[in-house]
């Protein structure tokens, strides 16, 4: 397969007007039952998205027809399951391989319709899950709808790496040292918070001994009783449980904020901390980095914010879930007042490395608080429904966006790092505080749904139309001052 793959590149590279055909024709084969586990398809694609990158073929074409020929694929394979009901194990090529047909089959059997978003990124089964459903008579018109949303997310995934790759080999300088360390030191944040995180847990968990000598304490007094049994969650089918994590992580991210506010507005003492990493972006600032920076930063601008948040808390009013729906517009409310209120009140003026500098004051980063609350809360719905020993999975991975939108802002100039850090705190205080106000209206599990899916769809079709529209604008305005 290897020289297959190297002639077809060079083909290519001599050809570039077929990279996006040949993007689409690898999707679709990729997707395709049978087919899929034949062609070596990742391979092919991370070389043509590669050589895509070199030759400066616009990435939002490259996305466009990988999802194109995903999706193609996948519709073919479903209406090929729908011709052979009940005759998969029988048929040729089928009957060649009956082991993918019979797992396609339990994953199906054992999740529907969700199997079709786990088999687009998972297993060699991937290209027999369409396949099967078409078998299993799934609707056609769920199908279409999972099998568009599922591929519009798979062709980043599975594209951009490749792309930044070709892109870095082609472009005018390499990369800056200095991301390496601001790489490393943000992985090294998220893993210290998950370590802290899981420690915490382990303590502050209904079976812990300090969360049943604490419930014994309260019931001495009526005051503390009442309290606690009003943010008591109760749901039919499980034991119920007091929030003590999520109160513990809004006190304990207040108390910090405030320290932190302190210290770095009110005293010296982390101003040389400042200062060297505004001396660091100049090291950081490259042809390379910098469209990754601005997507990182336009990805945490308010209206992508509030537009997510505001499409996730219909599709839970549609579905009857009032509550979360209130507390999740609340704490975008939250958000947007104590960050305004700070700001004003603290007045910190902004680095001015940038040829236009946002108007407003730098402490605390908005986009740290809005990104950290926006992630936050959607980590602890998501976290809700999982077994508690396994959450801690949630929310390292959710802590990622949140590290690297804030990353963005002080790498692009626009932030101290105290103002970031001060936001990520403020952030923490706020879904903290939300999460344990709704734990008392927490009585039936938030379950995956078509609602929720579009309304996820949604978003990210609002998100690539800001990016587009704002993309010229956002380069100028954090072009390094000059």
């Amino acid at each position: 397969m290897q020289p297959m793959i190297q002639d077809l590149t060079q083909w290519l590279a001599a050809h570039p007007g077929w990279l996006t055909s040949a993007v689409f024709a690898t999707a679709l084969l990729e997707s395709l039952a049978v087919a899929g586990i034949l062609v070596p398809g990742v391979a092919i694609l991370f070389a043509v998205a590669m050589l895509a990158g070199q030759t400066g073929t616009p990435l939002l074409h490259i996305l466009a027809w990988g999802a194109a020929g995903a999706i193609a694929g996948d519709l073919l394979s479903f209406w090929l399951g729908r011709r052979l009901q009940g005759r998969l194990h029988q048929v040729w090529p089928f009957r060649r391989h009956p082991l993918m047909v019979r797992r396609a089959e339990n994953l199906f059997a054992l999740h529907g319709g969700k199997s079709v978003v786990i088999g687009r990124f998972v297993g060699p089964v991937r290209p027999f899950i369409p396949m099967v459903a078409g078998a299993f008579n799934m609707p056609t018109r769920r199908f279409v709808f999972v099998n568009v949303a599922s591929a519009l997310a798979w062709s980043p995934f599975y594209l951009i790496p490749g792309f930044a790759v070709g892109s870095a080999l082609a472009g005018p300088e390499p990369i800056p040292p200095a991301l390496y360390a601001l790489g490393a030191g943000g992985t090294a944040v998220v893993l210290v918070a998950w370590l802290l995180f899981v420690r915490l847990q382990l303590g502050l968990r209904s079976n812990s001994r300090f969360y049943q000598w604490l419930e014994k304490a309260t019931t001495r007094y009526n005051t503390t009783h009442r309290f606690w049994r009003a943010l008591y969650s109760e749901r039919p089918a499980e034991g119920g449980e007091f929030p003590l994590a999520s109160l513990s992580l809004a006190l304990g991210a207040t108390g910090i904020f405030i320290l932190w506010a302190l210290f770095s507005q009110g005293t010296d003492l982390l101003l040389p901390l400042d200062r060297y990493f505004g001396d660091l972006t100049d090291l950081l600032r490259s042809p390379l980095t910098d469209p990754a920076l601005v997507l990182l930063t336009l990805s945490g601008d308010p209206p992508v914010l509030v537009a997510g948040g505001l499409l996730m808390a219909a599709a839970l009013l549609i579905r009857g879930y009032y509550s979360a729906a209130l507390h999740l517009v609340a704490a975008l409310a939250l958000t947007s007042v104590s960050v305004t209120l700070l700001k004003n009140g603290l007045a910190v003026a902004r680095p001015t490395l940038v040829s236009e500098p946002p108007s407003s004051f730098a402490f605390p980063s908005g986009h740290a608080t809005g990104i950290t609350v926006f992630i936050g809360i959607a980590a602890a719905f998501v976290a809700r429904e999982w077994r508690p020993s396994r959450r801690w999975r949630v929310y390292l991975l959710f802590s990622i966006p949140m590290v690297l939108v804030a990353t963005s802002r002080v790498a692009l100039g626009v932030h101290w790092l105290t103002d970031v850090i001060g936001g990520l705190l403020l952030g923490l205080a706020i879904c903290g505080l939300v999460r344990a106000s709704y734990s008392r209206y927490d009585r039936t599990p938030l379950a995956l749904d078509v609602f929720t899916v579009l309304a996820m769809v949604l978003w990210g079709m609002f998100l690539a139309g800001y990016l587009w529209w704002q993309w010229p604008a956002a380069r100028l305005a954090y072009s390094i001052a000059g």
